[in-house]
């Protein structure tokens, strides 16, 4: 009876500006394997299937606990995190690609600098001066504690960039992840001093009217990240920023 095996497809791509391929591999089957294990034993001996020697695939990978979200990957045709995608349960037949809406770097591992470009555009951080003991920090209502904490659960994976349709090299919308960041640094008491730079932004091009309301992106989000009522709660703040701009001019 034949060793029971993981067989692997995987699309390739040697550098960023070369053409994709196909490889396939075979990896014996161990139990509670994941995605990533079945990965590094392809490493470990760099042959194709038919026996033919290669060059060891790449990918990124960091915390391997689904929190960095950096190993994010085409599994099967649907975007998720390599190491939390177990074999028992996604089968032992694997086709493995990289995500489709950023640069590809080489073989899995894309660039998502895009992504965090778009962080800096909304001012996702706290303004503080921390060179000096400035006392306790302000309190926030306990509701505002569970919205952001849910909020604050984002790892910038882009599995919902990867989901939305809206979100593609002829759309300059900044997507989901970057947009829900603007909800959760204007809850906080200190980011809310720039709040207004905040929705000025998402007022803009690439902003938050260019959402097209799909919703792919809550349903692929690994953290469950609340993203349509985010939507929903910035699209309001948007439109009464708006009114009562136009009003004070």
């Amino acid at each position: 009876m034949s060793e029971k095996q993981i067989r692997l497809k995987i699309k390739r791509q040697d550098s960023p500006t070369s053409s994709p391929y196909w490889e396939e591999f075979a990896v014996p089957y161990v139990p509670g394997h994941n995605v990533i294990s079945a990965l590094m034993e392809i490493r470990k001996n760099p042959v194709t299937a038919t026996g033919e020697k290669t060059t060891p695939v790449v990918w990124e990978c960091n915390c391997l606990e689904e929190i960095c979200g950096a190993c994010t990957m085409l599994i099967n045709g649907t975007v998720r995190q390599a190491c939390s995608a177990l074999i028992d349960d996604v089968g032992t037949d694997l086709v493995l690609e990289p995500m489709s809406k950023f640069p590809v770097v080489r073989d899995l591992h894309v660039d998502r600098t895009k992504m965090f470009d778009s962080l800096k555009k909304v001012q996702a951080w706290i303004p503080i001066d921390g060179t000096y003991d400035m006392g306790e920090g302000p309190r926030m209502a306990p509701k505002d504690q569970e919205e952001g904490y849910q909020l604050a659960k984002c790892m910038t994976c882009g599995c919902c960039l990867e989901a939305c349709p809206q979100y593609n090299s002829r759309s300059t919308f900044i997507g989901p992840s970057p947009i829900s960041q603007v909800r959760l640094f204007n809850l906080h008491p200190t980011g809310a001093m720039n709040r207004t730079d905040r929705l000025e932004v998402l007022m803009g091009e690439g902003g938050i009217a260019e959402c097209g309301n799909a919703q792919n992106c809550v349903r692929v989000c690994p953290k469950e990240v609340p993203l349509t009522k985010t939507l929903s709660e910035l699209n309001k703040d948007v439109n009464l920023h708006g009114i009562f701009g136009f009003l004070k001019k």
